[in-house]
């Protein structure tokens, strides 16, 4: 074959290489155009493609919300945790509150038993002996002179004064005797232990009525006479 021939077959087999790849390229930009989704005749591959390829616009949004909740959750946790703060300071504080005033209430009632023993202390000791008390009857009569009898200094006991009552007056503090040497002379006798008046009034005691009829005045004015001229009361077996 002529040279010239070999150079025209080399020429045409560029060529032709040319071509075929035009029409590959041509090939694969129709098959990219077919599987684009929403191509159609009036749009072309670049608009196609631009417009499947966008961002899902609901994922920032859906973020937000996420982010939204979060926050919420952290400020109701935040809340809650100075809800109980604030609760547990109220208890201490009450609790507190409560120990001080029990304390104060424990100090003032120590305080008032101190001072009442010190009051008590300070009183006289005829003051803090309980006040007794005596029948209304010759007993009763008898024990209370007796007591007042001890504190003067004058002699006499229970069955030396009961008998001499017994005989003089029978225990009726209201007798009297109108027909004996005193009652002619106008000083008649009188009371439990029939004393005449000058006599219940020489040897009268202390503390006790200036009622002649009055029963201890009456037995503690006789007991002191009697102990003057007969030693004790318990010495008179008769007419004194």
């Amino acid at each position: 074959m002529p040279k010239h021939a070999l150079f025209g077959l080399d020429r045409l087999t560029r060529t032709h290489k040319l071509s075929a790849a035009g029409i590959a390229a041509a090939g694969a930009a129709a098959l990219a155009f077919t599987v684009v989704p929403g191509a159609d005749a009036g749009q072309n591959t670049s608009q196609a493609t631009a417009a499947h390829v966008q961002p899902v616009a609901f994922s920032s949004t859906v973020g937000s919300a996420a982010q939204t909740q979060q926050a919420t959750i952290t400020k109701q946790a935040d809340a809650s945790t100075k809800v109980g703060k604030a609760e547990a300071a109220a208890k201490a504080k009450a609790a507190a509150k409560a120990k001080a005033e029990a304390k104060a209430a424990k100090e003032r009632a120590a305080q008032q038993a101190a001072s009442r023993s010190t009051d008590r202390a300070a009183l006289p000791t005829a003051a803090k002996t309980p006040v007794k008390t005596y029948g209304n009857n010759l007993d009763g009569w008898i024990r209370e002179s007796l007591d007042i009898m001890a504190s003067k200094g004058i002699p006499g006991s229970y069955d030396g004064i009961h008998r001499n009552i017994i005989r003089e007056s029978a225990g009726n503090p209201m007798a009297i005797n109108n027909w004996d040497i005193n009652a002619i002379n106008g000083v008649p006798s009188k009371g439990l232990l029939q004393v005449i008046a000058p006599t219940f009034q020489t040897y009268h005691v202390n503390g006790t009525s200036w009622d002649i009829y009055d029963p201890v005045a009456n037995i503690t004015a006789a007991c002191n006479y009697a102990a003057n001229k007969y030693g004790s009361m318990d010495n008179v077996n008769s007419a004194y």
